[in-house]
């Protein structure tokens, strides 16, 4: 097998850091914690976006963000076992909606019951 050279290779294994990120987060009870994504195999990763106008974009424009560097991040993430930050994904389903059950109309108890009735 030969021996991938560090040009040759896709993904490099060298991290390097990806400068100040905006962090999606979402409300805790001790401030802001920052919101975890999965990627399309089901891996938990960390998300920043190089802009404001990227989250926006991706995330729609309520969603609130801070402002981390990328080893901040990974440091922040790291205890929670997540290793992957995804910096600037494209694609994202969009948020499942809310499904209404219709209900029928309860029927009156009276009608409901059938009383036997002996002759």
């Amino acid at each position: 097998m030969s021996e991938l050279l560090c040009g040759d290779d896709p993904e490099p294994s060298d991290r390097f850091p990806a400068g100040p990120l905006f962090v999606p987060v979402r409300p805790g009870p001790a401030g802001c914690a920052a919101r975890l994504f999965r990627t399309p195999l089901g891996e938990r990763t960390a998300v920043g976006f190089t802009s404001a106008r990227n989250l926006a974009a991706t995330l729609g424009p309520d969603q609130a963000w801070i402002r981390l560097a990328e080893p901040a991040l990974r440091a922040l993430t790291a205890p929670l076992g997540v290793t992957t930050v995804t910096v600037d994904p494209q694609l994202s389903a969009p948020a499942p909606a809310p499904v209404s059950i219709p209900v029928a109309p309860l029927a009156p108890v009276a009608a409901s019951l059938r009383i036997a009735r002996t002759a």
